[in-house]
């Protein structure tokens, strides 16, 4: 009974036993106003907790876009300066590249025009050089051909058949005056070592 009484008595009336149950009617709204309240405010957290979380939601959503928006626009702006920068220094190149090309044709028309130049002069000189040679060469045969009929004219009846077969085959003169020229040595040597 103590346990149900929480004042350790027993009604001792019925109306003594109203007013208990009054009380404890009252104790038990209050208490149950008090979870309610408590269960009321878990679900005004947790509705509040969704709604953050929606916002939350939303606003990721939206910074996410607008970086999205940013990132296309920066990357546009990237793509037309790159295209602007790549046609500008495309078109310095050509520049630079007919610049060049002109500048090679200009060096390589003068090395041709210098070339044939020099081309000519060596040519002039050659043909120079070799019509005196031979006028010296003509010169040279007609002195040795007169020397000859001199000498065939002055030489004896005996060597003047020799002179005029060596007048027509000028060789052979010489391969006989290199083997007297060699007999003349050989006799020299011969009469040094004899007289030593």
């Amino acid at each position: 009974m103590n346990d149900r009484n929480p004042h350790g008595s027993g009604a001792k009336g019925p109306d003594e036993l109203r007013h208990q149950i009054e009380h404890a009617r009252s104790q038990l709204g209050d208490t149950v106003a008090q979870l309610a309240d408590k269960v009321d405010a878990t679900g005004r957290a947790r509705a509040r907790a969704a709604d953050l979380r929606d916002k939350a939601g939303a606003m990721t959503v939206q910074l996410r876009t607008s970086a999205a928006e940013a990132g296309h626009a920066v990357q546009d702006r990237a793509a037309r300066t790159g295209h602007a920068v790549q046609d500008r220094a495309s078109r310095a190149g050509h520049a630079v590249q007919d610049r060049a090309a002109q500048a090679g044709h200009a060096v390589q028309d003068r090395a041709a025009s210098t070339g044939h130049a020099v081309q000519d002069r060596a040519a002039r000189t050659g043909h120079a050089m070799q019509d005196r040679a031979s006028r010296a060469g003509h010169a040279v045969q007609s002195r040795a051909e007169r020397a000859g009929h001199t000498l065939e004219e002055s030489a004896p009846q005996p060597l003047r058949g020799a002179l005029s077969a060596g007048m027509r085959h000028p060789g052979l003169i010489l391969a006989v005056g290199v083997l007297g020229a060699a007999a003349v040595a050989a006799g020299i040597a011969w009469r040094r070592q004899r007289h030593h």
